[in-house]
């Protein structure tokens, strides 16, 4: 099992190339998601998508801790309407600037919950192959399932102990996989 000793976030302000991975794959289909949320087609999110992690690599280090969503939202926001001012200097559409304003409402109107839903997903996908598949199944129907201790460990023929110390680990395996990030 894998496991950091420090947060995700500093080990990214160090340039570990794993947790830039990390950070990409879990935030990478959030900031997605927020780009295509705010108006823009499927390759120009990708393409903003792009550059709010290369932001990120330049100014991770002028993070200071607190709400990382938050500085992750505000960078999107700046790098959403640096898209629509470049496309403003090419007159495609007359309504570009209605967009940009379209574009900052719904970008400020995400869904916290919602976020912190998809990136916890993001997670528990990231660590699932740490585990054997029995521990994520007693894992899955305890926790995300929300079936009773015992009945859990009725099926799996284990003890109500050993049930509660699978969602101890993968739980703590979780926290450790977001350390810092919510």
């Amino acid at each position: 099992m894998i496991t950091t000793s420090i947060s995700l976030l500093e080990q990214v302000r160090q340039s570990d190339p794993a947790a830039w991975s990390r950070l990409c794959h879990l935030y990478g289909p959030i900031i997605y998601g927020w780009c295509r949320r705010a108006g823009l087609q499927p390759a120009d999110a990708a393409d903003v998508t792009q550059e709010v992690f290369r932001t990120l690599y330049q100014h991770i280090q002028q993070f200071q801790p607190g709400s990382f969503r938050g500085w992750l939202h505000q960078v999107v926001v700046n790098q959403v309407r640096l898209f629509f001012r470049r496309q403003g200097r090419q007159p495609r559409s007359a309504d570009l600037t209605e967009r940009a304003a379209q574009a900052e409402s719904a970008l400020s109107a995400i869904d916290e919950v919602q976020t912190r839903h998809l990136l916890i997903h993001r997670a528990l996908g990231a660590i699932q192959g740490d585990f054997s598949a029995r521990t994520w199944d007693i894992f899955t129907r305890l926790v995300l399932q929300g079936q009773p201790v015992h009945l859990v460990a009725d099926e799996f023929n284990a003890t109500p102990n050993s049930v509660r110390q699978i969602r101890f680990r993968v739980l703590k395996r979780l926290r450790e996989q977001l350390d810092g990030l919510v």
